[in-house]
């Protein structure tokens, strides 16, 4: 394991140490239902964090960071306690757990990884599974404090492109990067921010969905352009697969970087420039 990754044998024999939360999230076309697939297979021991239903209540933007109460709120209900090794998975491989990954660096909690594979390597590794609605053990005290370096705003990255402080690595596909489809999200303009660079998050993903790593890792960034000793944005449609880049990132050593939380939803809904092809 690493600072951010463990792999199944690991998790599977440190079951009690750890705080394990399934953080499956699918997007709005795929109707599936993350919390009910949760109750009819999860890891031993694991809870549920709701992506949507843990996010910012002020605004009509997917997902967006709460606010620090309620935060501490709900990863006190889960069970976290401010000493514990968070575990994140979920059921796709690894696609949104990297999201509540992120989340919980960002509020302070330096504990946290990421499932190497998630859900299905989990099962492809013959480890076993369980039902039924999660039940949290006590939490002995969660606080978050946010720290705004690893957040970026809307005008963060608007300031950021004009004076090109920051590369902005988007990690959409390349058919929603050049604006070749329309964006899922109504109202949203199709295209890429200004001198963008596209790193879709599946670039950075092994075969088996687990996290490449050393020179492969690097070459994904690399070879789209990112230069790993300048700063970068991760951004993507909303926030979530952004979060794989950030990881990843992090895994390369990489501290230079911050994540664009409104992502391609807020910015292609803004009257900020829009860049086709």
């Amino acid at each position: 394991m690493s600072d951010n990754l463990v792999s199944t044998r690991w998790l599977n024999d440190h079951l009690n140490d750890v705080v394990i939360i399934d953080a499956s999230w699918h997007l709005p076309a795929a109707k599936r239902d993350a919390k009910a697939e949760f109750v009819s297979q999860h890891i031993p021991g694991a809870v549920f964090y709701d992506l949507d239903a843990g996010a910012a209540t002020n605004t009509t933007l997917p997902h967006m960071l709460p606010a620090v109460e309620k935060f501490s709120a709900d990863l006190l209900a889960l069970g976290v306690s401010k000493n514990d090794l968070v575990v994140c998975y979920d059921s796709a491989g690894l696609f949104s757990a990297a999201r509540l990954w992120w989340m919980l660096k960002s509020f302070g909690h330096a504990k946290v990884a990421v499932l190497d594979g998630g859900l299905p390597k989990w099962e492809r590794d013959g480890f076993s599974v369980a039902t039924g609605v999660a039940r949290p053990k006590q939490s002995s005290g969660f606080k978050a404090q946010l720290d705004l370096s690893k957040v970026q705003t809307l005008s963060d990255v608007a300031t950021a492109i004009a004076a090109k402080s920051a590369q902005i690595a988007d990690a959409r596909s390349a058919s929603r990067f050049h604006g070749e489809e329309p964006e899922p999200r109504p109202g949203v303009k199709p295209g890429h921010m200004a001198g963008a660079f596209n790193v879709h998050y599946a670039s950075l993903l092994n075969a088996d969905g687990t996290l490449k790593s050393g020179q492969a890792l690097r070459d994904a960034f690399e070879s789209k352009g990112i230069d790993l000793n300048s700063p970068i944005i991760t951004s993507c449609g909303s926030g979530v697969t952004a979060a794989i880049l950030s990881l990843g990132l992090t895994e390369l050593g990489t501290t230079q970087h911050s994540l664009y939380d409104g992502s391609w939803a807020e910015w292609g809904a803004s009257g900020e420039d829009v860049v086709v092809g």
